[in-house]
């Protein structure tokens, strides 16, 4: 680059080729901007392909973006059923990896591609004079320099895990008994079943991931003999876990949390409040989790689902300015504050509440929310969208922000949750009409029966089904314990949608 005025016409660069980052260059294409795309991974929607045994808990039509969607539908693109709740790996393969081929995109990403570094171009932090008109330098891991003249850093959270440490720090000795555990969302009932079956395994944390995964694990229980779970919260009671009731803006937290209530009661899962991780003891084939006030549980394996941040190494020498809680941009903190909001919560944002100090470098999707596991995709998709608007000029759409949203946030009362419900009817073997049989039997029963789960053993019974299959069906069907009665015809059995992923809201 000869001189520095010409750095309007460098590409803006995007971080990351995943749904935010591959949104973004859609808007970016349509804009007529030039762009490049660089991803860590192989492929598009590298880290969402390592959750894609997970199902999301709201549909297609949450998770296309309208820029994208405008490209594939004039290249043919054989859209999916707007309503179905895709796998992480129907997004990817339904979805990204289409786009991401698109003649529009595909010669614009480039794959293998890490950014280690940040920079401006012959300024570091500390220079003021010249700054907004050096063009940005991202160095890659093998020692290339790419200028831009704005950076989207949509690289994630996935790989910055949050540590098993109660205090935020590591516990002591948990890098040495890494090779014991495992990072949120393993695949237990698939891939990583060997790891798990016949296995004692520790889950660790009180959010959506945990949930899920012990979900899967008490599967595995009823499958494999020997198969036994513990779940550790470092809080002295499960509320987060379990929703927050009339206060919940997601009616499906609610299911998901009274299923996890109803393995605790069962004895699928054994329960451990007040347990903060402060160590970690490798031992002879088991590790071993002390708490601060003593208390130990040895286990096969552990999952560690408790939650993710963001890594700014990369950006140390722009000017950001991030909260000091959260590590997102202040203005945008007071809005995400998982303290005070959920995913239906949090109001549309753009431009105005992404911008940082360093004009032009603007932090996107899950790393825009830092710690706050509150971020929807749907959201993720407006940031982009309001920022490339800015990029082009068109300050009036950047700042007309909008979310189209179901009326809870992610989910409404029926959405997709026929195709969650037949799911798990085949995978047991039963025809689809079971689990609504199941849950208005058990409904009837429960009045007499005293407890969920003797309600749901009847019910098994009167249906001829096994009785361990039954509460799993009941563990997903969660918070219809809590509706009205079901008439004869069952008419009153209520769908909700279950969150089964991190995907989408929540991670």
């Amino acid at each position: 680059m000869d001189e520095l005025t010409s750095v309007d016409e460098l590409p803006v660069l995007v971080i990351g080729a995943g749904p935010v980052g591959l949104a973004a260059a859609a808007h970016l294409h349509e804009r007529g901007l030039p762009f490049t795309v660089v991803e860590a991974g192989e492929q598009a929607g590298a880290s969402v392909g390592q959750w894609g045994h997970i199902r999301l808990f709201s549909p297609w039509r949450y998770n296309v973006d309208a820029a994208a969607r405008r490209l594939l539908d004039a290249a043919g693109w054989p859209a999916p059923d707007d309503e179905q709740l895709p796998t992480g790996a129907e997004l990817v393969e339904g979805y990204l990896r289409p786009l991401a081929e698109l003649p529009a995109l595909a010669p614009r990403v480039r794959y293998g591609a890490r950014v280690t570094a940040l920079g401006r171009v012959g300024v570091d932090r500390v220079r003021t004079a010249g700054r907004e008109q050096a063009p940005f330098v991202a160095r890659l891991a093998g020692g290339e320099e790419i200028l831009a003249r704005a950076v989207i850093d949509a690289s994630g959270t996935w790989r910055t895990p949050n540590v098993l440490g109660a205090n935020g720090l590591p516990a002591h000795g948990e890098d040495q008994a890494a090779a014991f555990v495992d990072h949120a969302l393993p695949d237990v009932l698939g891939t990583d079943r060997d790891a798990y079956a016949g296995r004692h395994t520790v889950v660790v944390g009180a959010g959506h991931s945990a949930a899920n995964t012990l979900l899967a694990l008490a599967q595995l229980v009823e499958q494999a003999p020997g198969t036994r779970v513990t779940w550790v919260v470092r809080g002295s009671a499960i509320d987060r876990a379990l929703g927050g009731g009339e206060a919940d803006a997601l009616p499906a937290r609610g299911a998901l949390g009274m299923g996890l209530k109803l393995l605790v009661d069962t004895g699928q899962v054994t329960l451990l409040t007040g347990f903060a991780v402060t160590a970690v003891r490798p031992g002879a084939g088991t590790v071993e989790l002390v708490a601060g006030d003593g208390r130990t549980v040895t286990a096969d394996r552990v999952v560690s689902a408790t939650g993710f941040r963001p890594d700014h190494t990369i950006a140390s020498e722009l000017r950001l300015d991030l909260d000091p809680v959260l590590g997102c941009t202040r203005a945008l903190a007071p809005l995400i504050d998982p303290n005070e909001h959920s995913c239906g919560t949090v109001r549309p944002h753009g431009i105005d509440e992404l911008t940082q100090p360093e004009p032009g470098y603007y932090a996107v999707g899950m790393k825009s929310y830092g710690r706050a596991p509150t971020f929807l995709m749907a959201t993720g998709y407006e940031q982009v969208r309001s920022i490339v608007a800015a990029l082009a000029g068109d300050w009036s759409a950047a700042r007309d922000v909008r979310l189209d949203l179901p009326e809870t946030g992610v989910c409404s009362a029926t959405l997709g949750a026929r195709s969650l419900f037949d799911e798990a009817a085949a995978r047991f073997g039963l025809p689809a009409e079971v689990p609504a049989q199941l849950i208005s039997s058990a409904l009837r029963h429960l009045p007499a029966a005293g407890s969920v789960a003797d309600a749901t053993r009847a019910a098994a019974e009167e249906l001829g089904i096994d009785p361990g299959v039954a509460l799993q069906l009941a563990a997903l069907a969660g918070d219809q314990f809590d509706a009205p009665p079901a008439t004869a015809d069952g008419s009153r059995f209520r769908l909700v949608t279950l969150p089964t992923a991190g995907g989408n809201c929540c991670g």
